[in-house]
């Protein structure tokens, strides 16, 4: 039976490699292995999106996960994220093709996983959501086992929740008892430090810089604990990445101008009591959703609202997408209206009281120094690497596309994947 691990370290770019290279077990377990330089994500280039791209091989207009949210609108802060695999709408995926050929599968940590049933040993990305929860019952919310708990108990070091980086730790720590304690012949797993670093401090810094360091001591823990169970020889180990990032100068609450000129009603202590249409941010990107997406009246008064933002050329849009119109040129779908694009510099933010324009603070990840959810051509480009005994050595392709990966690891699994968007990176393949 084949092993694979695949670790997308959420972030990583291109720019990251030439230092990475240089490190211990980046060079161990995988220098003279493939390489893909550049990736092509998919739009938007938001993690849970990509992510799930990344186990279907389909565009976002078919898995139907338009961003990391929930849509409430009204609601500011503590959205909550798609957690749970039923968000993806796409049928098959890389774990239950794996499945169906025999395989033992594992995740820790990849987004929308949450409760899939295909994934034998599962930790999926999420966290407690108030004070009164606890691990034990969060992660057993999303389908971990007792034997998965056990782990997660253990790693979670009698702490509530974790954050990066002491949370990238434990997510390495729980995949080595994962594989150590179940022996998976496939396993996902995503650490995020890099993401987290970047939205932080900006695009390239010393933080940054450290992370990418972080990341190749968690390459050599994972592989060290395959080697503590005598699986070397026969795994194939894959470094891949969801997004870049650019660096970001304000952050623009487009729903204030909704409220400005009615589209969202209000009381008189400002409170949301009803909406005709609502922003809900992705970062460097917007979704635009109506009320009643069937009155063309409604639909046209915000269409040419938009369209007068976008070419006023100060409120941080540079295109505007209707919903046919990002299927058709971005291969985006979802309940939404249109899609606004940022200009390069502006972040796009949820609240519809003013101001209208924040500073850059690090609550949310959409309002750091840096953040993603542009289109994929944009910015510092993801990558994909790997060694193995399924891979050849010494192969090096410029570009490839993020829809590519999950046929290509169904083939060197020797299952298929019905449906995929993309197709197999056969160049890398023995």
């Amino acid at each position: 039976m084949k092993k694979l691990i695949v670790l997308s370290a959420d972030a990583l770019a291109s720019e990251d490699l030439g230092y990475l290279s240089t490190l211990p077990n980046y060079r161990n377990y995988l220098e003279g292995g493939c390489r893909v330089e550049k990736v092509r994500s998919v739009y938007p280039t938001i993690t849970y999106p990509c992510h799930t791209t990344m186990i279907t091989g389909v565009y976002p207009d078919k898995h139907k996960v338009p961003g990391n949210f929930e849509f409430h609108p009204g609601q500011t802060k503590d959205l909550p994220w798609l957690w749970d695999c039923q968000w993806n709408r796409w049928q098959n995926d890389i774990f239950k093709s794996a499945k169906r050929g025999g395989y033992h599968t594992a995740a820790v940590f990849w987004p929308v996983t949450g409760n899939h049933p295909a994934i034998d040993d599962l930790i999926d990305e999420y966290w407690i959501q108030d004070p009164s929860d606890t691990p034990r019952a969060a992660y057993a919310r999303m389908g971990s086992d007792e034997r998965m708990l056990k782990i997660v108990e253990k790693n979670m070091k009698g702490k509530q929740r974790l954050f990066h980086p002491e949370l990238d730790q434990f997510i390495v720590d729980c995949a080595c008892d994962v594989i150590r304690q179940c022996r998976p012949d496939v396993l996902f797993l995503h650490p995020a430090d890099i993401d987290a670093a970047r939205h932080q401090y900006g695009v390239f810094n010393d933080r940054v810089t450290e992370a990418v360091k972080k990341t190749d001591d968690y390459i050599g823990q994972i592989m060290g604990a395959v080697e503590e169970i005598g699986a070397l020889e026969e795994t194939n180990l894959v470094l891949t990445s969801d997004h870049g990032q650019m660096d970001i100068k304000r952050v623009f609450h487009l729903n204030v101008l909704l409220a400005d000129h009615g589209f969202i009603k209000m009381d008189d202590q400002g409170r949301m009591t009803d909406y005709d249409a609502w922003c809900l941010s992705g970062g460097m990107s917007a979704l635009i959703f109506l009320k009643d997406p069937d009155n063309r009246e409604k639909w046209e008064e915000m269409y040419r609202f938009l369209q007068h933002l976008c070419q006023e050329g100060i409120y941080g849009i540079s295109q505007v997408f209707t919903r046919e119109e990002a299927k058709r040129l971005h291969h985006l779908d979802g309940e939404f209206s249109f899609v606004v694009e940022t200009d390069g510099f502006t972040s796009f933010g949820d609240s519809y009281q003013r101001p209208i324009v924040t500073n850059l603070t690090n609550e949310d990840y959409r309002y750091g120094q840096a953040t993603h959810g542009y289109l994929p051509e944009k910015g510092i480009q993801p990558v994909f690497v790997a060694k193995g005994p399924d891979f050849r050595e010494n192969v090096l392709l410029k570009e490839a596309r993020l829809i590519d990966e999950a046929p290509t690891l169904a083939k060197l699994l020797g299952v298929s994947l019905d449906g995929a968007d993309g197709k197999p990176l056969d160049e890398l393949l023995k």
